[in-house]
């Protein structure tokens, strides 16, 4: 069993064989609709203003137990 030859190819060829597959993958890819895109992005909006209100409200509790309650005794 012979081993297969494979001929080296430069970076001008690498480059151009990389766009082809680049452009044939983007074919491929199924683009979300406006709609879809306005209903993600309000949902990633509301859930990131849900996780900062978290983060505020848990800030304001650890406050109170570590700086306030400490210095009162």
């Amino acid at each position: 069993m012979a081993a297969e030859v494979v001929p080296q190819q430069g970076p001008v060829q690498k480059t151009v064989a990389f766009y082809h597959d680049v452009m044939a993958e983007m074919k491929r890819v199924t683009w979300p609709d406006a709609p879809q895109v306005r209903q993600l992005a309000i949902g990633v909006v509301l859930l990131s203003l849900f996780i900062g209100g978290v983060i505020a409200l848990m800030d304001v509790i650890l406050q109170q137990l570590l700086v306030r309650l400490p210095s009162s005794f």
